[in-house]
């Protein structure tokens, strides 16, 4: 079992930062959160700060059986889950960016239903398109913080709102829950299909061109998690031949998508560069969450955001 949280500390929690040398703001934010900054070798807790140095991380652990949290950047962690272990207390970002991530989800469903992908592109007048995301079906593969938020901000819409996610419970603004491994009953009849759920075995290469099938032939399909939910060349597919309506995509596989791939010529494709949450955006609400944790790291209390190793997120 990991080591508990029910032991307040004494003093400050001492909690070293990586890798090298780390951005101001992180050590204010253990700071402020009660904490002291200190070298690995004389730390019980470490915030490592790169979302893709999974060696350096590894290595670094392998010498320091005195951690017994790390507390990893950002919500999603498909690069870190090997290491999970029972040793230690981990928490990453889950649920940090979730308003900002969901802020997007919706300009991207409303940039698709009302045509604004073509418009933008347009160089002359054209003749109106588009149609109402109030009251629309909408269908959302994932249940963690960015669809609680998601789905608060279209209850003002009235949509019509079915949530799969892993455990079945009730979501205020769902109109229905259903189990995982029932999303395919969930894609015939939405008017939008968002994805915003953690990248797992499970999840990768989820929707395809058998997914794609099933979906309305006027249906969008929005992507805010991982780009490689999607198969890309199968999406291609049914964007050229008009098998769903179209594809807003805040995330693609590969990424960065090249300059010469055809989803940036589709005009039933709006592409965005993985911005559901830009720097500005993020550093303020990852630093709170480091300052709430180290806060409840000394105080012995339940940490926010913690890695589910059998869930892979």
């Amino acid at each position: 079992m990991p080591p508990s949280t029910n032991t307040p500390r004494t003093g400050h929690p001492r909690i070293a930062l990586g890798p090298g040398e780390v951005p101001a703001w992180v050590e204010e934010a253990v700071a402020a959160g009660g904490g002291q900054v200190v070298p690995v070798d004389d730390a019980e807790a470490l915030v490592w700060t790169s979302p893709r140095d999974v060696a350096g991380l590894s290595a670094l652990l392998e010498d320091a059986a005195h951690i017994d949290w790390v507390q990893l950047p950002w919500a999603g962690v498909e690069h870190f889950v090997h290491l999970v272990d029972d040793r230690r207390m981990w928490t990453c970002g889950k649920g940090v960016y979730a308003e900002p991530v969901a802020e997007l989800a919706l300009s991207l469903m409303l940039a698709g239903l009302r045509n604004l992908g073509p418009y933008a592109r347009a160089r002359s007048w054209q003749p109106p398109a588009g149609r109402n995301l109030r009251g629309a079906h909408v269908t959302i593969l994932g249940g963690g913080g960015i669809t609680e938020s998601l789905l608060a901000l279209l209850a003002p819409l009235q949509c019509h709102t079915t949530v799969v996610r892993n455990r079945v419970v009730s979501m205020e603004g769902a109109d229905e829950v259903l189990e995982a491994d029932r999303y395919v009953d969930a894609l015939p009849g939405a008017d939008v299909v968002v994805l915003a759920l953690a990248l797992t075995p499970e999840t990768e290469g989820m929707i395809g061109r058998t997914e794609l099938e099933l979906m309305d032939d006027d249906a969008w399909l929005v992507n805010v998690a991982r780009g490689r939910h999607v198969v890309t060349d199968e999406l291609v597919w049914a964007l050229e031949n008009r098998v769903i309506g179209g594809a807003a995509l805040d995330v693609t596989e590969p990424e960065p998508l090249p300059d010469d791939h055809p989803l940036w010529t589709l005009p039933n494709c709006i592409i965005t560069p993985h911005v559901g949450n830009t720097p500005p955006m993020a550093v303020p609400l990852l630093a709170e969450r480091i300052t709430a944790n180290v806060r409840r790291y000394a105080a012995g209390e339940e940490l926010l955001g913690p890695v589910e190793a059998d869930l892979g997120y």
